[in-house]
């Protein structure tokens, strides 16, 4: 992906199609430890231990007609290419959240793109969910 907004999009459609009424998006850019924080939280209908690990398999997918499913290893890759990682907290019936770092200043970090928009758009296609987004600087 060409940058770090779509990732969040991709991530956000994930939650929708797991049941999510609720998805948060939380940015937090943190110049003095260079630091550049993604979470995504949901209250889908969550992941157990083993479909977490098998979520993170670019072959593995829940999604009727698919072969792959790249979001999450596609995402935790971006991330460790910019020095990086990428966690998945979820429990079943609980929710999902993910959590992306980067290195800020790293040459291979991807733009941030434009996430308003991103947003924009999630929230004009699914309007019975609810969006909410935080945008730090510090």
């Amino acid at each position: 992906m060409e940058d770090i907004s779509l990732h969040i999009l991709d991530i956000a459609e994930n939650s929708i199609n797991a049941g999510a009424t609720s998805v948060d998006v939380e940015i937090e850019e943190d110049q003095r430890n260079d630091l550049l924080t993604v979470k995504i939280s949901d209250n889908g209908k969550g992941m157990d231990e083993d479909m977490i690990k098998k979520a993170a398999d670019p072959f593995y997918t829940t999604k009727p007609g698919k072969r792959v499913g790249l979001g999450l290893s596609l995402f935790a890759h971006s991330a460790r290419e910019a020095g990086g990682e990428l966690k998945v907290i979820s429990t079943r019936e609980g929710g999902t959240v993910v959590t992306a770092t980067f290195n800020m200043s790293h040459p291979d970090r991807k733009p941030l793109g434009n996430v308003q928009e991103t947003m924009d758009v999630l929230k004009a296609s699914h309007p019975e969910i609810e969006f909410k987004f935080k945008h730090t600087r510090f």
